[in-house]
């Protein structure tokens, strides 16, 4: 992983870009990490927004917890009411 010093971040972000398909790029003020550049593979564009929404997350944790507290139904049933085979 490398570190990279906000002040100190002079060059493109496409090179920076490029050293995060090796490694993670974590930038830091003051020493302290403010964001990170990763290599993502096999995710759409779609896919990355939505894993960093916090409204969507906190969506998907109320329906894990609702799973969790109410349990689910099978799929079977889920395609008896949907009206699918």
């Amino acid at each position: 992983m490398k570190t990279l010093e906000m002040a100190k971040a002079t060059a493109p972000l496409a090179k920076y870009a490029q050293e995060a398909k090796r490694e993670p790029v974590i930038v830091t003020r003051d020493g302290k990490p403010i964001a990170a550049l990763v290599h993502i593979e096999n995710a759409d564009l779609e896919t990355v927004t939505l894993s960093t929404n916090p409204q969507f997350i906190a969506l998907i944790e109320r329906s894990r917890a609702r799973q969790k507290a109410e349990g689910g139904i099978p799929s079977t049933e889920m395609r008896r009411r949907l009206g699918a085979r």
